[in-house]
């Protein structure tokens, strides 16, 4: 198996693509790239499942831990980043094992950045002023109205997604899902995509479980120490399932058990439009892995797909 390759493995959360990843890096002697929109910010590391310590230590991964909590990261950062690590691992001569579930920097990761129109800061600011009066789902039910395909990949906590894809359909009249359609070819050639999938009940349940060990793992804590940093949070970074539910908790307005039970509901939402999302994936080698399957099986069945191209 060629040193240089690279390889996607690509799943909803909770899947045990992170799993995958490492195992593939530790048999084929390779290195890791992120391809997650919040696993890049330092501190939010419960919330976000990264990777242990210990593993780092291992194995190395990149794009991971690169931006501050209180700074937006950009699609254009992540491509930035990733290509440079890219270019660091193929010269070991180490495979490239990407993985992730952001499915926007994997699209940009594959295809590139749409070509799209420019960005127009008065409709932004009204965009975002009309997002502090009436909410997040407000704007995400108008943008079902004029793109539905758009507002079925768009998470309704999304902010920025969600004013972008409105920017653009004003400048163009046109829904944005349109000048995405270069993202319906195969993925290149020197990449190799897999995908995970799990029966829906069986993905809800890891949904859950992963939920619980989070909050046993002291996610309150993580969010209420973010909370006390001199530098106020992102929007992007408040967005994130599972901050967003514990900042309204520490700030009074849930209980902890409803902000636990709305981190699930959350997250199956986010799931549900991650598997919409891949079904508009072209060229991927899924794997359907049944209730029972162990992590070795699982590595043994991605090796032979590696194998056999």
């Amino acid at each position: 198996m060629e040193s240089t390759r690279k390889i996607l493995i690509l799943g909803v959360t909770a899947s045990g693509k992170g799993s995958l990843a490492f195992d593939l890096a530790g048999a084929l002697r390779g290195q890791i790239i992120s391809v997650d929109s919040m696993k890049v910010y330092r501190r939010m590391d419960i919330g976000t499942a990264k990777p242990s310590p210990e593993k780092q230590q291992q194995i190395p991964i990149h794009l991971i831990d690169v931006a501050e909590p209180a700074e937006s990261f950009s699609v254009d950062r992540f491509l930035d980043l990733t290509g440079r690590a890219i270019d660091a691992i193929t010269a070991a001569g180490r495979p490239v094992i990407a993985v992730g579930g952001t499915a926007m920097y994997i699209k940009a990761l594959l295809y590139g950045l749409f070509e799209g129109p420019g960005t127009n800061p008065d409709i932004r600011n009204r965009l975002r002023s009309e997002i502090a009066a009436s909410g997040r789902p407000a704007l995400h039910r108008r943008l079902a109205a004029v793109d539905p395909q758009a507002a079925q990949r768009v998470h309704p906590n999304d902010e920025k997604r969600i004013i972008r894809a409105l920017e653009v359909h004003e400048l163009t009249g046109r829904p944005i899902s349109e000048f995405q359609r270069q993202w319906q070819s195969p993925p290149p050639a020197d990449w190799t995509v897999i995908g995970l999938r799990r029966p829906k009940e069986i993905e809800n349940h890891r949904i859950n479980q992963r939920v619980k060990r989070m909050i046993d793992q002291g996610l309150v804590e993580e969010v209420r120490t973010l909370l006390n940093e001199p530098e106020p949070l992102s929007p992007q970074a408040r967005a994130a399932i599972g901050y967003a539910e514990i900042i309204d908790h520490l700030n009074g307005k849930r209980t902890l058990d409803q902000a636990v039970e709305q981190i699930k509901i959350n997250t199956r939402k986010f799931a549900k439009s991650q598997r919409t999302w891949f079904k508009t994936f072209r060229g991927v080698r899924w794997i359907d892995i049944p209730e029972d399957q162990t992590s070795q099986a699982l590595r043994t069945r991605a090796l032979g797909l590696l194998s056999a191209d």
